[in-house]
C-alpha cells in the first residue's frame, strides 16, 4: 500500500460554527469521529451533501453486506488507498469476510472466486480501467442481481472510488484504531 503525504489537517471542531460541527459530528460512530470527517470539516456545505448520498450506498443499499464490502475492498485495493482499505477491511472482518477473502481481493478476478464473486471483482477492474463494466461481467451479475442491484454495483465502486481520490489527495492519516497507525 503506499504511504500518503498529509496534506490537509485535521480540523479543530471546536473552531467550527455550531451548525457546522453538528453537521460534522452527525457522522461519530460509537461517539468517535473518524479522520476523514475531521479533514472534512475544512468543508461543512459538502460534509452535509455528500453524506446522505455516501449513508445510502453504505447501509441502504440493495446488495448484501458481503458483496458490498467486496467491492469497496476492491477498488480501495486498485486505488492503493490504505485508509479506505484498513477502514473496510475492519468492517467487513466483523461481517464475516476471512483474511483469505482479504487475500483474494488483492488478487482481484483471478483469486480463488465463485462465478459471481469473480465477476464483483472483474467489475470494480472495468470501471476502474474503462469506465464501463464489460458485457461478460454484466451479464455474470445479471443471473444473481436485479437491475437496482447491478445500479448499487456501479454506484458502490464509484462512490469509493471518489473516497479513495479524496484520501489519497489529502493524506487522511490511519484513524488509532486502524492496523498500522502511528501512535
Amino acid at each position: 500500500m503506499i504511504k500518503r503525504k498529509q496534506r490537509i489537517p485535521m480540523r479543530d471542531l471546536a473552531t467550527m460554527a455550531a451548525e457546522d460541527r453538528e453537521t460534522v459530528e452527525k457522522n461519530a460512530m460509537g461517539g468517535q469521529i473518524f479522520n476523514i470527517f475531521k479533514v472534512l470539516a475544512h468543508h461543512p456545505k459538502l460534509v452535509k451533501r455528500w453524506t446522505p448520498f455516501a449513508g445510502h450506498v453504505l447501509g441502504k443499499q440493495t446488495l448484501p453486506f458481503r458483496d458490498r464490502e467486496l467491492l469497496i475492498l476492491r477498488i480501495g485495493w486498485l486505488n492503493q488507498a490504505e485508509y479506505e482499505f484498513a477502514q473496510h477491511e475492519l468492517i467487513a472482518k466483523k461481517g464475516g469476510v476471512t483474511d483469505a477473502d482479504v487475500e483474494n481481493i488483492k488478487k482481484g478476478p483471478k483469486g480463488t472466486w465463485s462465478e459471481h464473486e469473480a465477476a464483483l471483482m472483474q467489475a470494480a477492474d472495468d470501471l476502474y480501467e474503462n469506465s464501463v463494466v464489460s458485457d461478460g461481467t454484466w451479464a455474470v451479475l445479471s443471473k444473481k442481481y436485479s437491475t437496482e442491484q447491478l445500479m448499487d454495483v456501479v454506484f458502490t465502486i464509484g462512490q469509493y472510488n471518489l473516497v479513495s481520490w479524496a484520501l489519497n489527495s489529502f493524506g487522511v492519516p490511519l484513524d488509532d484504531f486502524l492496523p498500522g497507525a502511528k501512535k
